[in-house]
C-alpha cells in the first residue's frame, strides 16, 4: 500500500509532468495599439498569445481572458505597472497551454484544435478602464476597454471574423471581463455566429464581511471610480444601479443576452479570503489558518462559510431561470478550473452529475445538453480538489 509520502511524490511528479508537456505558445504584442491609448498600466502595448486550429476546429475560436485581481488606488497601481499584471514588458515571452487551452483532444476533447487564445491582464480593471488624461507623476494609464478593442480587433483580423464558433472565457477578474464584454463580443461577430460566454470564478458575492462592513462594495467603487469604468459597463445595469455595483456579477448577468455559462466553486477561496474575511475584517489573523485549508476551519467559521454559500446561491439562482444558461456549481475550496488540468479534466477531476466540468461545459456550448447543476454542502463530494495553500499564496487585494 502506498504511504502518503509516496502518493505525494506521485502527485508533484504527475503535475510536473502535465506541466512540462504543456504546450507553448508565443507571445504577440499589439504594436499598433500603442498609438491608439491602447495600453498597459504602465504605457506598454496589450499582448496575447495565439495557437491556430486545425481541422474541424479550424473556424472556431475560444478566448480566454487572464484574471488577476484589480488595482483601486494610486499606490496600488503603481506596484502593479512594475509586473506583468501591469506591463507587458515584464510577461514570459512563451507561455504554456493547458486544460481548456489545451491541443491534445485526450485533455480537452471539444476545444483542442479550436484557434485558442490568451488574452494577457495587464490593466488591473478587468478591461473596463478609460481615462484620457495620463498624470505625468505617475504614468499611469487606465486604458483597460481599448486594450480590449484593440486585441479583439487584432483578432478579427486575423480570422475571428469568419469564426462559426466563438466562446469568450476567463478566470476570476478575467470571468469578470467575460461577463461584462459578453454582449459586445457577440457583437462584434457576424450574425450567424455561434457565440457563448463562460465566467471561471468570476461570480464575485456583493456581501458583507466577517466584521459587517461592505469591503469588497467599496473597492470595486474605488476601482471603478479610478479606472473610470462607468461608461463601460453594461448599460442595462448602470441605467438601473450605480457603477460599483454593475461591477457584481449578480446585477449584470440577468439582462446579458449572450448564452452564459456559470462555473464557480460555492466556496470560492479567493471569496473567503478577501471578499468574506479580508485582512482588515481579521485583524488578529484569526481566520488564517481556515484560509489557508478548509480543513482548519472551526465549526463556527464553517457555518459562516455554509451561510456565504447560500447568499452565493441564492444571487446565483436570483438569475432566473434560462434555457441557455449553463451552470455548474461545485462544492471545492478552489478558484479557477478551467487553467488546471486536474480540475478541468482528468481521471480524477470534481464531478457533479458524473459529469467532469470539461465535459459539462463542451456539451453546452455544442448543445448537446445544457448542464445546470448545483452541489451538496462541504463536505459532501468526495471528488473534490481542495486548495491548501501557504502564507505566501495569493496576497489579499
Amino acid at each position: 500500500m502506498i504511504n502518503f509520502n509516496q502518493w505525494l511524490v506521485l502527485v508533484v511528479c504527475s503535475l510536473a509532468i502535465l506541466k512540462a508537456e504543456g504546450l507553448l505558445v508565443n507571445i504577440t504584442f499589439v504594436r499598433n495599439a500603442v498609438a491608439k491609448g491602447a495600453v498597459c498600466l504602465d504605457g506598454s502595448p496589450p499582448a496575447y498569445h495565439l495557437d491556430r486550429g486545425s481541422g474541424t476546429g479550424i473556424n472556431s475560436w475560444l478566448i480566454q481572458l487572464e484574471g488577476g485581481g484589480w488595482c483601486h488606488n494610486v499606490t496600488n497601481c503603481i506596484s502593479r505597472m512594475h509586473t506583468k499584471l501591469g506591463s507587458s514588458k515584464k510577461m514570459v515571452e512563451n507561455l504554456a497551454f493547458s486544460a481548456i487551452l489545451s491541443n491534445k483532444e485526450q485533455r480537452n476533447p471539444d476545444f483542442y484544435n479550436w484557434n485558442r487564445v490568451k488574452v494577457r491582464y495587464c490593466d488591473g480593471s478587468s478591461f473596463t478602464g478609460d481615462v484620457k488624461t495620463v498624470n505625468p507623476a505617475t504614468n499611469l494609464h487606465f486604458r483597460g476597454a481599448r486594450v480590449w478593442l484593440a486585441v479583439m480587433r487584432e483578432l478579427l483580423a486575423k480570422g475571428m471574423r469568419n469564426a462559426e464558433n466563438a466562446v469568450l472565457s476567463g478566470c476570476s477578474a478575467g470571468g469578470l471581463a467575460s461577463l461584462m464584454h459578453c454582449d459586445s463580443f457577440r457583437a462584434l461577430l457576424p450574425m450567424g455566429t455561434n457565440v457563448k460566454c463562460l465566467s471561471d470564478a468570476g461570480f464575485f458575492l456583493n456581501t458583507r464581511d466577517v466584521s459587517g462592513a461592505q469591503y469588497i462594495k467599496s473597492y470595486f467603487n474605488d476601482v471603478v471610480t479610478l479606472h473610470g469604468s462607468a461608461k463601460n459597463l453594461p448599460r442595462s445595469c448602470t441605467s438601473r444601479l450605480t457603477p460599483a455595483m454593475c461591477f457584481f456579477p449578480q446585477y449584470v448577468a440577468r439582462q446579458i443576452r449572450t448564452p452564459v455559462f456559470v462555473l464557480n466553486a460555492a466556496y470560492d477561496s479567493w471569496q473567503i479570503k478577501n471578499i468574506l474575511a479580508p485582512r482588515a475584517a481579521d485583524p488578529d489573523g484569526k481566520w488564517q489558518s481556515c484560509q489557508l485549508d478548509i480543513k482548519n476551519c472551526q465549526r463556527s467559521q464553517l457555518k459562516v462559510m455554509q451561510d456565504f454559500r447560500l447568499e452565493f446561491l441564492s444571487a446565483v439562482i436570483g438569475l432566473g431561470r434560462s434555457a441557455s444558461r449553463g451552470m455548474f456549481i461545485d462544492s471545492c475550496y478552489t478558484h479557477c478550473q478551467t487553467e488546471t488540468q486536474t480540475s478541468w479534466f482528468w481521471q480524477d477531476s470534481p464531478i457533479l452529475n458524473r459529469t467532469t466540468i470539461a465535459k459539462a461545459v463542451g456539451d453546452w456550448v455544442y448543445d448537446r445538453n445544457l448542464f445546470q447543476k448545483i452541489d451538496c454542502p462541504y463536505p459532501c463530494n468526495p471528488t473534490c480538489h481542495h486548495r491548501v495553500f501557504t502564507p505566501q499564496d495569493a496576497p489579499p487585494i
